[in-house]
């Protein structure tokens, strides 16, 4: 949509009126808004995370690895830790994994786990995946564990009890970097 002032522009700010049960709908360039006196409140207002980051971030140790001062680097785009707490954002795919360590324990803080717990919408691909599979095992063990306790089968309870674990540890080990 073109901007409905200079008609050059692209609009990227769009407003709405009501007055009187009356709409007005303007798309205005960020040039012809920011003359008309219309700022984004946003502006001047970074997002927190990048401070929420920081303090989560700021508690946990340095990676085990690596020797003093010299700090992670993630190969794909060659953002450091440091600079991901400030901004907030990854600069690549390839962040995950290069600040995983630190990530883990920030995961932890936040969710009291760094692997996901959650229920699994039923339109997802991952549903369907391996990796899904020890996640859906866990989480039915677990609800046949419960079942056996509450009607005192306490064989088949020690019995799935086992199983559980051997599939904790399963996730465990696939969550671990190689």
């Amino acid at each position: 949509m073109i901007c409905q002032d200079c008609k050059k522009r692209e609009a990227q700010v769009h407003l709405t009126q009501i007055i009187n049960n009356e709409k007005l709908s303007l798309s205005l360039c960020k040039e012809c808004a920011a003359a008309r006196g219309f700022h984004s409140p946003l502006d001047n207002h970074p997002f927190p995370l990048a401070e929420i980051l920081s303090g989560l971030a700021g508690d946990t140790p340095p990676v085990k690895n690596s020797p003093p001062g010299e700090e992670m680097v993630c190969k794909g785009c060659g953002l450091t830790f440091e600079q991901f707490t400030r901004q907030g954002r990854f600069g690549c795919g390839d962040c995950y994994s290069a600040f995983r360590s630190r990530l883990e324990s920030i995961m932890r803080k936040i969710h009291g786990s760094s692997l996901h717990r959650g229920r699994i919408p039923e339109f997802s691909k991952f549903e369907k995946s391996e990796q899904a599979l020890p996640i859906q095992e866990e989480e039915r063990l677990q609800s046949e564990l419960a079942t056996a306790i509450k009607t005192e089968d306490f064989e088949k309870a020690v019995e799935l009890r086992d199983k559980l674990k051997a599939v904790r540890e399963k996730l465990m080990m696939e969550d671990t970097p190689n």
